[in-house]
């Protein structure tokens, strides 16, 4: 079978190398870093089956495209896509859905937000309605940063038309989840959970990036947890998005936490989380390929199996990530990473010069390690990056050091 990916990131590695395993895969526009990255236009492509990856050709209508041109596509359509174009109606559907979610509003008009705002106390959160790349959020305690925040956005000084809607919401606590679910249009099955980091900073401080790296299995996450989100998050807004008239094929990232009353969804996502995607998809054991043709024909059988191992994935940035990422560098010691046992190196932020990939984004690469452990695949993760170098890299060193373990209701 030939699958065309479509994607040039971090992500689309990771899938093209796991959906490599029983298939014949190309990349478009790929990057220098994946192997099979092909220039061609995905609408020119000639595969069996398209898995289109990152959220804006999504929310674009490639999938619409693609079906209408007789091809099998894994993906929304523009129409499911608006859970992440656009977070405001995702918020609507949640409601719709009966699924428990942070108090929130939706606002044009700055003294109405600020008012808004004002109903808050201790933790404010301030989204961008549409879709600015992980980076349109806001999560603080200082309500004037809240309240910049908003103004910036509504001006379109920060992120544009993405922000002229914002989303405020009561700020929530608890230990986060990534829980992604394969749809065919009337069901769902999960892939095994994931945790990520999304500050950049140790500890998490600083700003908000697309994700510092993540972990799989999650100890959290048991499988009677994982059941009972199935049926009431994203079995609920699989049906309620079909009295929309809405067939949903694809991946659903449920982001949500853990509260004191209970799991809450922050967020959907409608394409494989990025750095969740190197974590939770080389630790399959079934085929992702018949996993993926089987969803985008609406015929979905048992959920895959996953190892009993696990995984760990390191992101390695460029100096002044992510507010101004510097690029242009020659990067080392990938040849030396990948050499290494129960490691794999998936390039995002890369291009090619001399011969050699530089760097080309904020987030470079995400080094995988695997191991029967958290803590030996993490140890792995870590000896990896640690091959790597480039002036001026960044990374957490604390990624998976203390795995969620307290129980949730």
């Amino acid at each position: 079978m030939r699958v065309c990916v479509v994607g040039s990131g971090g992500r689309e590695h990771a899938l093209a190398h796991v959906l490599g395993r029983d298939a014949d895969v190309l990349v478009t526009p790929g990057n220098p870093g994946i192997p099979g990255s092909v220039a061609t236009p995905p609408e020119e492509v000639d595969a069996d089956l398209f898995v289109v990856g990152p959220e804006a050709p999504l929310v674009d209508g490639l999938a619409d495209r693609l079906r209408a041109a007789g091809r099998l596509v894994f993906g929304p359509g523009a129409d499911g896509a608006r859970l992440e174009g656009s977070k405001a109606w995702m918020k609507d559907v949640l409601v719709d859905a009966g699924v428990p979610t942070a108090q929130h509003g939706a606002f044009t008009d700055e003294t109405a937000a600020l008012a808004f705002l004002d109903t808050m106390a201790d933790l404010f959160v301030v989204k961008t309605d549409g879709l600015a790349a992980g980076k349109g959020v806001l999560v603080t305690e200082d309500r004037s940063e809240a309240v910049d925040a908003v103004r910036s956005y509504l001006s379109g000084d920060a992120f544009g038309d993405a922000g002229r809607t914002v989303v405020i919401e009561e700020g929530l606590s608890g230990p986060e989840l990534s829980l992604l679910a394969i749809c065919d249009g009337t069901t769902a099955v999960p892939l095994a959970p994931a945790q990520d980091f999304k500050r950049i900073g140790v500890g998490d401080i600083g700003p908000n990036t697309g994700g510092m790296g993540a972990y799989s299995p999650v100890p959290v996450a048991t499988d009677a947890i994982v059941g009972s989100l199935m049926d009431e998050a994203v079995g609920s807004t699989i049906a309620a998005l079909r009295r929309q008239d809405i067939d949903y094929r694809g991946v659903l990232y449920c982001g949500l936490m853990f509260t004191p009353t209970g799991p809450k969804v922050l967020e959907y996502n409608v394409r494989f989380g990025d750095p969740e995607a190197q974590v939770v998809l080389p630790r399959m054991v079934d085929s992702l390929t018949d996993l993926l043709v089987a969803a985008a024909g609406g015929s979905l059988g048992e959920a895959p199996a996953f190892d009993e191992g696990a995984a760990v994935t390191v992101v390695c940035a460029t100096e002044g990530y992510p507010a101004s990422p510097r690029t242009g560098d020659p990067i080392h010691g990938l040849d030396e990473a990948n050499a290494l046992d129960d490691v794999t190196v998936f390039c995002a932020g890369v291009a090619a010069s001399g011969g050699k990939l530089t760097t080309a984004g904020g987030r470079v690469l995400a080094v995988t390690g695997q191991g029967p452990t958290v803590a030996e695949a993490r140890e792995r993760a870590y000896t990896g990056a640690d091959a790597i170098s480039w002036p001026g890299m960044q990374r957490r060193t604390d990624i998976a050091a203390a795995p969620t373990v307290a129980a949730a209701d």
